[in-house]
């Protein structure tokens, strides 16, 4: 749920939640408040509305006091008949004044004596009777009844209802109806509050830490999603980050490593010869070429290592330009059976000097379109035919070539009949300077650059390169390349 959505809700809960836990208690205050109230009332409630049972009650009465006053209006000056009226309306808390012309005859007993003082200001003779008035203080006329006593006197009966009690219960009522509303108020809000915020909070304190832990530079804090809002999204960006940054800080480190040994493997590599050179000169310096054969073995000697860090520096120049990429390709659609033939034509002459044995041992009958730069797919066949000679013993070294197409690629394959490589060492032949010699001798092995250049230029291809061997009975390396779309449209 999204944050916007729960927070529309958590508002709309916050007016329903309050306006219906309010009308509740008003029902639950009411129904105590009344049944409060049934206490000054002596009638029986225990069936049908109580309401209607005060009423018709009242009215009852009414009718009996009104057809005494038709029938012996000198009733009202009697005290039993009189004692006997004011029972009948003290059960449902009402009271009687009775006045004859001016001067009050009766007052019922419960009525206090402050609100009796104020009875001078009762209606006067005449005033419709039934009409509900309110009086000094807490007395309600409900009922006026107006009469003529025998003796032609003007008499009036007032029924008066006690509303000390309606208005302590209401003021009671209001006060419960007010506090309760502020509370249920006040909670509802607060526990909605309390929980939308806390689900806002805790993920954002998560992060909060996570922050933390990323800036005192641990990267293992893995950041959990707790959520499917938009902090859960946040969270879920946060981690990817974390990775990222994670596997950046990783490269970065590796980086390091890699120029260290690279720092290392180069001053190696450069400071033998340099001490060779260093050597030899210092002889001729010193005259110890004291023979015109001598000297010439002396400065070819030189010359042979002066070659070799020349070559050894230009393939550590390539090999960072590929690293970098700052390696411009030139990529073609090329019909690789006849770029490979014409390879092979190229160096058979190269390879008979050299006194190996070389064969294009198959082609497939069909052309095989691949993009590719032709310079660099030819520096990548040089560097692998050249590593084999490298490791055959001289005379005896046989070298196959063959193409093929396997599962939609073209697969160049070199086979050699050398030394073969090491189970151990296998894995590592592309890495670059890694040479299964561990003495790192020139004599038995090159720069440790050529395989790995192989494996940048073919990564570049978008192809693949690999090895198999066997001790004795030599390795077959092939590169794979995937065939282009022109090949793929005429299959």
């Amino acid at each position: 749920m999204s944050i916007r959505l729960r927070l529309v809700l958590s508002y709309i809960a916050m007016l329903l939640v309050p306006l219906v836990l309010s009308v509740l208690a008003v029902i639950l205050i009411s129904i105590a408040t009344f049944g409060s109230l049934k206490s000054g009332f002596q009638v029986d409630f225990s069936q049908g509305n109580p309401i209607k049972r005060v009423v018709d009650q009242e009215l009852e009465n009414v009718a009996y006091m009104k057809a005494k006053t038709e029938t012996e209006p000198n009733a009202f000056l009697d005290p039993v008949f009189i004692k006997d009226l004011e029972e009948r309306f003290h059960k449902i808390n009402m009271g009687l004044i009775i006045r004859k012309d001016k001067e009050i005859t009766y007052i019922s007993p419960y009525i206090k004596q402050g609100e009796a003082e104020n009875t001078s200001k009762l209606p006067s003779f005449g005033t419709s009777s039934g009409q509900f008035q309110r009086n000094q203080g807490s007395l309600w006329i409900t009922r006026q009844q107006d009469f003529l006593f025998p003796d032609k006197s003007k008499g009036s009966v007032f029924v008066f209802l006690d509303g000390g009690p309606f208005q302590k219960y209401l003021h009671q009522f209001s006060n419960s109806v007010i506090v309760t509303f502020l509370l249920i108020l006040i909670l509802t809000n607060g526990v909605l509050t309390y929980f939308v915020s806390r689900s806002i909070i805790r993920p954002l304190k998560s992060l909060k830490r996570a922050a933390e832990e990323i800036k005192e530079g641990n990267l293992d804090f893995e950041v959990i999603r707790h959520s499917d809002d938009e902090i859960g999204e946040l969270s879920t960006a946060f981690e990817e980050m974390r990775r990222k940054l994670k596997k950046s800080v990783e490269l970065q480190l590796q980086y390091e490593e890699n120029r260290k040994e690279l720092i290392s493997n180069i001053s190696h590599d450069l400071k033998t010869p340099v001490t060779a050179i260093k050597g030899y000169v210092e002889g001729i310096m010193d005259g110890v070429t004291n023979s015109p054969d001598k000297l010439d073995r002396y400065i070819r000697t030189i010359y042979n290592k002066a070659a070799d860090m020349d070559r050894l520096i230009d393939e550590l120049f390539l090999f960072s330009k590929l690293d970098l990429g700052k390696v411009p390709f030139q990529f073609e659609n090329v019909d690789l059976g006849q770029y490979v033939q014409d390879c092979a034509q190229e160096l058979q002459f190269d390879m008979e000097k050299k006194g190996v044995q070389f064969a294009l041992t198959e082609l497939p009958k069909s052309p095989l379109f691949v993009t590719a730069d032709r310079d660099k797919l030819r520096r990548v066949l040089l560097n692998i035919i050249e590593n084999a000679i490298k490791y055959s013993e001289e005379g005896s070294c046989r070298i196959t070539l063959t193409l093929r197409e396997i599962d939609g690629n073209a697969v160049i394959q070199i086979k050699d009949s050398g030394q073969g490589i090491s189970e151990e060492a296998l894995p590592h032949i592309f890495d670059r300077f890694y040479r299964a010699d561990p003495s790192r001798n020139t004599a038995t092995g090159g720069s440790g650059l050529g395989l790995a250049i192989a494996k940048q230029i073919m990564e570049e291809h978008g192809g693949r390169i690999g090895a198999t061997s066997m001790i004795g009975r030599g390795t077959t390396v092939y590169m794979a390349l995937p065939l282009s779309q022109q090949e793929e449209s005429k299959a």
